[in-house]
């Protein structure tokens, strides 16, 4: 997957930064997304992540994991970077939008809820200095950067919320050393459909 950088309008895109703004959902840094993957509770969307740079090091996946705040998760990767896969810059967009399908799948309607609320607009994640996953203000009313975050979740948007499309269960991804705590990455599913599921199979042998 690859991103190139874009030049946006402020006023005419919707803008995030801050976790406490009106659409602070779309963060990784938001709190109150919770997810599940291999019967794992994960905080956050940024935990998860970040989790996926080590996929050899379950202990500094653990650690990562273990943080409730998603910055302090995200520091705490900081630490290891030196350990990070070999092949992240090529594989980095494709896990932000696993990681991002998750985070859907498991709190569709309050991740739902704020993509409608940019309606069609160009999502932007603003920052001070990341033209990587956000972009920059050159002026007052130009931002400029990859914002490849942004994107992705215009993507998101336009394949699932759009399009009412399902996303009950999420595949894993089909790279080498796809890993948490040492085991390989399973079919994530929404808790809610894997219980009914399972209920449902009961039921059949009964």
């Amino acid at each position: 997957m690859k991103i190139t950088e874009r030049t946006y309008r402020k006023n005419e895109v919707v803008v995030f930064k801050s976790t406490k703004s009106k659409f602070g959902g779309l963060s990784n840094m938001a709190g109150g997304y919770s997810i599940r993957v291999n019967d794992i509770i994960i905080p956050s969307a940024e935990a998860l992540y970040q989790a996926c740079r080590y996929p050899l090091f379950p202990s500094y996946q653990q650690e990562i994991i273990e943080q409730n705040s998603p910055m302090t998760a995200k520091m705490i990767s900081r630490k290891y970077l030196k350990y990070t896969r070999q092949d992240w810059e090529e594989v980095k967009y494709s896990i932000m939008y696993w990681v991002l399908k998750v985070k859907l799948s498991q709190n569709l309607v309050e991740f739902s809820k704020v993509l409608e609320m940019t309606q069609n607009k160009a999502i932007v994640e603003l920052s001070n200095k990341d033209k990587d996953w956000a972009a920059v203000e050159i002026d007052k009313n130009t931002l400029v950067g990859k914002n490849a975050l942004g994107r992705l979740l215009m993507q998101l948007r336009q394949e699932y919320v759009f399009n009412k499309k399902s996303i009950e269960c999420v595949q894993p991804l089909d790279v080498f050393g796809f890993l948490l705590y040492g085991s390989e990455i399973e079919t994530v599913c929404n808790p809610i459909v894997e219980f009914e599921n399972n209920y449902l199979f009961d039921l059949d042998f009964a």
